[in-house]
C-alpha cells in the first residue's frame, strides 16, 4: 500500500513512465511519417485507377489527412522535448529537440507554399523529414534502448539528455529558438495573406 510520503514518489515515477512511453511512441510516428510521405508516388499512380472522380477525392483527401495529421501528432507529442525538467530528468534522445524543431519547419513549409503542387518545397519536407527522423531515432535507438558495447558506452552516455545536461540543455535552447522563430514567420504570413486584396482568379 502507497503511504502518503511516498505520493510525490509515486506520481514522479508515473511521469518518467509516461514521458517514456511518449518517447518510444514517437519512433513509430516518425517511421510512419517519412513512410507516408515517401508513398505519395504510390498514391497518385492509384488515384489514376479509379473510375468515379469521388472515390478518387476521398482517396486522396485520406491520404493527406493522415499524412499530415501524422506530423501535426508528432509535433505535439515532442513537446515535451522543449520542457527542461522533462530533458534532465528523463532519458530521452538528445537530439530530440532538433527533430521537434525539424517537424514543425515541415508545417511551415506546407503553410507557406502550394503543398503537394511545389515540387522544389516537397524536396526540402522530404529533405527535413530524413534529417528530423535521423536526429531522433539513431540516439533513440543506440543510446537510450540499445547502449553501445563497452569501448562505446560513453557515447551512448553522451547521446542521452539525462546523462548529458551539459549538452541537452544548450540544445533544447537552440530548437526553441527555431521554433520560435518558424512560428513568427508562419504568423507574419498569415497576417500578410489575411490584409493582402484577393485577386479575381482567387475569387
Amino acid at each position: 500500500m502507497i503511504s502518503i510520503e511516498d505520493v510525490p514518489a509515486f506520481f514522479r515515477a508515473a511521469e518518467i513512465f509516461l514521458e517514456g512511453t511518449i518517447a518510444a511512441a514517437l519512433v513509430v510516428v516518425w517511421l510512419l511519417v517519412v513512410a507516408l510521405h515517401m508513398a505519395r508516388g504510390y498514391m497518385l499512380t492509384t488515384l489514376a485507377k479509379f473510375t468515379l472522380r469521388l472515390g478518387a477525392d476521398l482517396w486522396w483527401l485520406l491520404y493527406l489527412a493522415l499524412r499530415d495529421g501524422l506530423v501535426i501528432v508528432g509535433f505535439v507529442l515532442s513537446s515535451q522535448f522543449f520542457l527542461l525538467d522533462v530533458v534532465t530528468m528523463v532519458a530521452l534522445p538528445l537530439t530530440g529537440s532538433l527533430a521537434a524543431s525539424a517537424l514543425f519547419a515541415v508545417l511551415v513549409l506546407k503553410l507557406v507554399t502550394r503543398g503537394d503542387a511545389d515540387e522544389r518545397h516537397f524536396v526540402w519536407q522530404t529533405y527535413l523529414l530524413a534529417l528530423g527522423a535521423t536526429l531522433y531515432i539513431v540516439p533513440f535507438i543506440l543510446a537510450v534502448e540499445g547502449g553501445l558495447p563497452a569501448p562505446l558506452d560513453g557515447l551512448a552516455a553522451f547521446m542521452v539528455t539525462s546523462r548529458n545536461t551539459a549538452w541537452a540543455i544548450p540544445i533544447t535552447f537552440v530548437s526553441m529558438a527555431i521554433v520560435g522563430a518558424l512560428g513568427a514567420a508562419a504568423v507574419v504570413y498569415n497576417l500578410r495573406e489575411a490584409g493582402s486584396p484577393r485577386r479575381p482568379a482567387d475569387a
